[in-house]
């Protein structure tokens, strides 16, 4: 049981909160901070500690959170009915914080699935992708077509169908169709497909030659495109392509797996249904195992721009050189515009659902979500769906919506997704595995089946941040070895594909 002393955790000296391990009643006294709890703190959320003034900041990790609606005394509850937005400079300090990368001397390796081009897959699938929706039905006819039907073929990982919502309706070129094609591109190529059909309708604003040229995609032994229109129909157009699919599957299943170094990794950062924990466990171990992984020689890309919001500048100073810093904030600029267009602003978060498990506002969401990226320099920065080249930490400008953002990150070549939560997710992402980090023990219990990993041994105080991130990136290993996630026993990972649509549908 927590002793009184025990009941808050500190985050840095200055803070003028803390935050509760495990609800607080009325009248608690919280030993050490001298402070008696005034109303119940729910647990995750804030509990004042320094008196605060209307209109002055509230201090979370050193860093602002937002500013007090009301005068707050020591020992109240402190979040939405107390606490709001507010704009303030920020000092972005380019590169300030730049240092030497320690590299492994003996890099760590996984068995990787090396292609013929050298580049290495963590999975061996097929894939089914559409350049529009009119065509999903055929594509998902396809893939179902070999579902629990690949028994010769144990070495293939299955037959995907990966179709949206998309591809007319909107103008066939500008922003909007260059995003699209350029997630349908990085989807192709991939290295997690063994091979790829891309199946569009005939007649769709984003016509399949235009997006071949385009993204210089090359039909081949390993990349398949045609239309409905062009076959005769639905009946052939899935004849077709089975044919295909039945044609590879005996080369496919030859791919064996052999030790590689963990250079090879790509992970994506998210997090979906964060909650107060979210800064203080699962986001900062991740961090760690990050910073292992970059340490040897591997890449990891930090998403969901709104929500690393009023955090920025934490990562501008990170950045290697002001260029890099710099385009992290025209990123920023561009969201802020974006949101003004749409008669939206930037601080739409946190959801109901994150509110509830104690954030609120999206300055403190941001400084917890920024925690997911490590310690290591910010090596470049990159728009949505972009093929990421660097090796090291990157960012790669995201919406914050979890299926979006993720799905930009493996257009851009992420070959393993690490999703913290705080409230719950079970998501899945096909075709790269996706490991889920509770940030709280009773989440990890409450819903073991879908959560790879428990990051609330840190606020029980039985494992450091240090101790669980090393634990994770070993489990990073092993899944990129062929250990199943448990979203891919489930079989999550064919609807969570979900290109960011930008402008208008017509």
């Amino acid at each position: 049981m927590l002793q009184a002393a025990d009941l808050t955790i500190r985050l840095h000296a200055e803070d003028d909160v803390v935050i509760a391990r495990v609800e607080i009643p009325t009248g608690t006294l919280v030993v050490k901070e001298n402070v008696r709890a005034v109303v119940t703190i729910p647990a995750g959320h804030k509990l004042l500690v320094k008196a605060v003034q209307k209109g002055k900041p509230v201090m979370r990790y050193n860093q602002i959170i937002g500013f007090a609606t009301r005068d707050i005394r020591p020992g109240e509850h402190v979040h939405v009915h107390n606490l709001a937005m507010g704009d303030f400079q920020r000092d972005y300090a380019f590169a300030s914080l730049k240092k030497e990368t320690q590299y492994a001397p003996e890099p760590a390796t996984f068995l990787g699935i090396v292609r013929g081009d050298g580049r290495v897959a963590t999975r061996n699938y097929l894939g089914i992708l559409t350049s529009v929706n009119c065509s999903a039905t055929v594509a998902r006819m396809i893939a179902r077509h070999f579902e629990n039907n690949l028994e010769e073929y144990p070495n293939v990982d299955g037959v995907v169908a990966l179709t949206h919502k998309t591809g007319c309706g909107m103008a066939s070129e500008g922003e909007p169709a260059d995003v699209l094609r350029r997630t349908i591109a990085g989807y192709a190529r991939h290295p997690n497909f063994f091979s790829t059909q891309i199946v569009g309708l005939g007649c769709e604003a984003n016509q399949i030659n235009v997006l071949l040229s385009s993204q210089r995609l090359k039909r081949d032994e390993k990349l398949e495109a045609f239309t409905i229109q062009e076959k005769g129909g639905t009946r052939k157009a899935v004849e077709n392509g089975i044919a295909r699919v039945k044609e590879l599957l005996p080369e496919a299943n030859k791919a064996k797996r052999e030790p590689v170094a963990a250079s090879h990794l790509v992970l994506g950062l998210q997090c979906g249904g964060s909650d107060g924990y979210s800064g203080i466990s699962a986001n900062p171990a991740l961090g760690a195992a990050v910073d292992l992984l970059v340490r040897n020689g591997g890449t990891a890309i930090l998403s969901e721009t709104p929500e690393i919001y009023g955090a920025e500048h934490l990562l501008t100073r990170r950045a290697v050189s002001r260029e890099v810093g710099e385009k992290l904030i025209a990123r920023i600029r561009w969201w802020e515009d974006y949101t003004r267009r749409n008669g939206n602003e930037m601080n739409n978060n946190p959801s109901p659902g994150n509110k509830a498990g104690g954030l609120t506002t999206i300055l403190e969401k941001s400084l917890g979500a920024v925690a997911k990226g490590g310690t290591t320099n910010l090596v470049d920065v990159y728009e949505y769906a972009q093929p990421v080249k660097a090796k090291g930490f990157v960012y790669m400008d995201t919406p914050g919506y979890d299926p979006v953002s993720a799905t930009g990150q493996v257009a851009g070549g992420a070959n393993l997704i690490c999703f913290t939560t705080g409230r719950g997710s079970a998501y899945g992402c096909k075709p790269a595995p996706s490991l889920k980090l509770a940030t709280n023990s009773a989440l990890f219990a409450h819903q073991e089946e879908d959560m790879d990993f428990n990051c609330g041994t840190i606020i029980d105080g039985t494992r450091s941040i240090a101790e669980a991130g090393a634990a994770f990136f070993e489990l990073i290993l092993k899944t990129a070895s062929g250990q199943r996630t448990k979203s891919e026993i489930f079989g999550y990972g064919e609807d969570e594909f979900a290109p960011w649509t930008l402008g208008a549908t017509m």
